[in-house]
């Protein structure tokens, strides 16, 4: 299956950083197999000051795919947000001319997240990996991105390398090593070239990890394809940028996960609003503010308005961005809010397999967890999408399913008056009114939203609250305050 994929050749502002923490990873769980060599230990996000994630997202209702993309912003590299935001937009209109006509079914699905591979004042390495299906089918890409803070320059894989001899010779070096990998491995096609050569990174001992994207040099069934190139063999082949970054890479190997500073998940309490218990939704007429996907940039002006009017709101945080933005969950807990999970990378939990939807649940909560100190009892299905496998994954793990009946249609951004006009309108007591806080135009939509809605007289609280003391049941889904649970099976 072939994935379009950013280009090369991004022109980006030094940037630097420091009191980087590792979190070792392989692609699936954050966990290092030392004996794996074509394993990356990654840098937590949550140690780079001034990291914030960007957005994009479609498909709660639209009729065409499923989209969410996902990357980072650096306080100090505007060059290198509005770069990857250039190229996140071409993906995503790439993949709608891909799948524009007839609905289809499954809804075809992009999903696009990343990683840090490196982050020194040497070397700054961004790992974006694309999901995508068109079908029954999921394939995945991956693609690493090196920057070098020196120069303010950004660069593709080949970039570590001194020059078109140098590809060569890696070319030949990785054919080798994939002898012994059998006939199915299609190596006349790894050429200096070809453009294979785009994800490369280091592990901690300084070798060069080459990775393949499904299906690019042999059959999909082969499933992940990387090489490890010894450091030694390698150390000749590199440009200035590449030695300085594999060096940088072996010196941060050297503060284990032990010695570094970063936040355990605890066991619990549950989750709630520690303001909860002030209104009677059984008297007053109550409606509950829910935003998805965040945090992002514009999530912590949100809550500076929340919190100047008193009001209370459901967040249900992705768990990436949870984990790279810990603080702001802190925030949202302190003042009343209520933390959810939204799963860890956005990928429609309706169409994987049961141990595949659990992992992405819990995930979240180990990050919600570990920021907050209480584990949250309530989940929203990316694009509210629900199967069997995911209501019985949530009852099992205490998590109540909750969609909405109100949607402010901010899902692409927009205007904020039309935002607030919309949410207005729809309002009704009980309401669960879906919204983004990734985006800038919703932030700006919620002064008018509250102070309309409150001129009608509604309270605002967090979702639990909207069914008094009959609770909410774990494995349930929840659309509005005024439905009758009894009157929706569990499973």
């Amino acid at each position: 299956m072939h994935i379009s994929r950013f280009s090369s050749g991004i022109a980006l502002l030094a940037l630097s950083a420091s009191g980087c923490g590792l979190a070792a990873a392989a692609p699936g769980r954050d966990v290092v197999v030392p004996a794996e060599p074509t394993l990356i230990d990654f840098v937590d996000p949550a140690a780079i000051v001034g990291l914030s994630t960007r957005t994009l997202t479609e498909g709660d209702t639209t009729d065409g795919g499923y989209v969410h993309i996902n990357y980072p912003e650096l306080a100090d590299a505007p060059a290198l947000n509005k770069a990857l935001r250039a190229q996140a937009e071409r993906q995503l209109r790439d993949f709608r001319a891909r799948t524009a006509g007839e609905p289809r079914f499954p809804r075809p699905e992009l999903n696009v997240d990343w990683q840090l591979a490196a982050a020194s004042p040497e070397a700054v390495a961004v790992r974006l990996r694309t999901g995508e299906s068109v079908g029954a089918d999921w394939g995945n890409a991956t693609r690493t991105y090196w920057f070098d803070p020196r120069k303010g320059k950004a660069v593709g894989s080949t970039g570590l390398l001194s020059g078109g001899d140098a590809l060569e010779r890696l070319a030949a070096l990785v054919k080798a090593r994939l002898e012994k990998r059998g006939s199915q491995v299609e190596r006349d096609g790894l050429t200096a070239g070809s453009d294979v050569f785009d994800s490369m990174a280091f592990n901690r001992r300084g070798d060069l990890v080459v990775e393949f994207d499904d299906c690019q040099i042999g059959p999909c069934s082969l499933g992940r394809l990387a090489v490890a190139v010894p450091a030694g063999m390698v150390m000749p082949l590199l440009s200035d940028l590449g030695r300085r970054a594999q060096e940088s890479v072996r010196e941060a190997a050297k503060t284990t996960v032990a010695d570094t500073p970063h936040l355990a998940p605890t066991a619990g309490p549950d989750a709630v609003s520690n303001r909860a218990g002030g209104v009677d939704c059984a008297r007053a007429k109550c409606v509950a503010l829910t935003f998805d996907d965040g945090p992002g940039p514009d999530t912590g002006r949100l809550l500076d308005l929340l919190q100047e009017t008193g009001t209370r709101a459901t967040f249900f945080t992705v768990g990436s961005n949870a984990a790279a933005q810990p603080g702001l969950l802190r925030r949202m807990s302190a003042e009343g809010h209520l933390v959810g999970n939204h799963s860890w990378g956005h990928r429609d939990l309706s169409k994987q397999a049961r141990s595949k939807v659990a992992d992405s649940l819990l995930r979240t909560q180990e990050a919600v967890s570990a920021a907050i100190g209480q584990t949250p009892t309530l989940v929203r299905p990316p694009y509210g999408a629900v199967s069997q496998e995911l209501r019985d994954v949530a009852r099992e793990m205490g998590l109540s399913l909750v969609n909405w009946d109100v949607d402010a249609d901010d899902q692409g951004g927009g205007d904020a008056a039309h935002i607030a006009d919309r949410t207005v309108r729809s309002a009704h007591p009980g309401a669960i009114i879906l919204m983004h806080d990734i985006h800038r135009e919703t932030v700006d939509a919620v002064p008018d939203i509250l102070k309309r809605l409150r001129g009608k007289g509604y309270s605002f609280v967090t979702v639990p609250e909207l069914y008094g003391s009959v609770g909410m049941q774990a494995g349930r889904l929840y659309r509005s305050g005024n439905e009758l649970p009894g009157k929706q099976p569990l499973t």
